[in-house]
């Protein structure tokens, strides 16, 4: 993440890495203060065993374009809606508006537990049993879902959700 600000958001995606028993790494890495730190950490990521990077930014949201830039690595990035930011547009755009050869996957606003799935799917699709985490993870959205329509047609939509 690009500052420690980002860390109420970015702790979604630690969680659901957790969830599906991924081992990860979670560290400060600012594209424009310490752009150095930046270009070490991305260039050894792979080295140090990564397979994804989950780049969260806001503002001007460089960082996700930046890792990518110096990888080989697939990157995510979260645009983060900060203190600075122009209702988190200014980062949704400067992450997902990267130029041909240099892409970054870029999930919603703020929507650090999606690039955690999306890591994980990603590594899932060469780890089996990463794979049967995250599909059963999908079941079980799947299950809480039709679990509301029962309650929705047991006691009707006036009495189901107040």
């Amino acid at each position: 993440m690009g500052s420690d600000s980002d860390l109420p958001i970015m702790q979604a995606a630690a969680d659901i890495l957790k969830y599906f028993e991924i081992d990860f790494e979670l560290t400060i890495v600012s594209a424009h203060r310490t752009p150095i730190r930046m270009v070490n950490y991305a260039q050894t990521a792979k080295e140090r065993g990564l397979k994804v990077i989950i780049a969260g930014a806001g503002g001007a949201a460089h960082l996700p374009g930046m890792v990518a830039s110096i990888t080989s690595l697939p990157v995510i990035g979260v645009p983060v809606k900060s203190s600075n930011s122009i209702d988190g547009w200014d980062s949704v755009l400067s992450i997902l508006q990267m130029p041909n050869g240099v892409p970054v996957a870029t999930v919603a606003l703020n929507a650090a537990k999606n690039a955690g799935i999306l890591a994980a799917q990603m590594i899932g699709a060469f780890d089996e049993a990463v794979n049967k985490r995250v599909s059963d993870y999908k079941v079980q959205l799947s299950d809480e879902v039709l679990q509301k329509v029962n309650k929705l047609k047991s006691e009707g939509w006036q009495n189901t959700f107040s």
